[in-house]
């Protein structure tokens, strides 16, 4: 059975960091990195960044382009920006929700069938 693309695995945020990184334009590795660093504050050592890289072009999510000066970028697929958006609209639902429930006077939910 194919695994579901939506599912990033146990290394989803840097497998996420890369994807949101590339929707702005092809980058090879070190770029990558930079960029994930100036947006996220994350630095992804290589090991974790190229393992990341190799899982989401076997999954057909990113894909290499022709090398230039000794570097290989890579881009978005369709179906990695389609999985990115999803990802990021699940995110955004999930952040949403949270901030909500920190706004000031939102008592904390209790788990049903408790009281206080």
């Amino acid at each position: 059975m194919p695994k579901d693309p939506l599912d990033l695995g146990y290394y989803a945020q840097p497998a996420l960091l890369i994807l949101a990184s590339l929707a702005s334009g092809p980058k090879h590795g070190y770029a990558l990195s930079q960029d994930i660093a100036a947006f996220s504050g994350t630095r992804l050592e290589p090991g974790t960044l190229y393992g990341a890289i190799a899982r989401l072009e076997r999954r057909g999510l990113i894909e290499p382009l022709p090398p230039h000066e000794r570097r290989r970028p890579y881009r978005l697929t369709p179906d990695g920006l389609r999985v990115l958006r999803e990802q990021l609209a699940t995110m955004e639902r999930i952040v949403t929700t949270g901030l909500g429930r920190l706004a000031p006077g939102t008592p904390p939910a209790l788990p049903e069938g408790t009281s206080q």
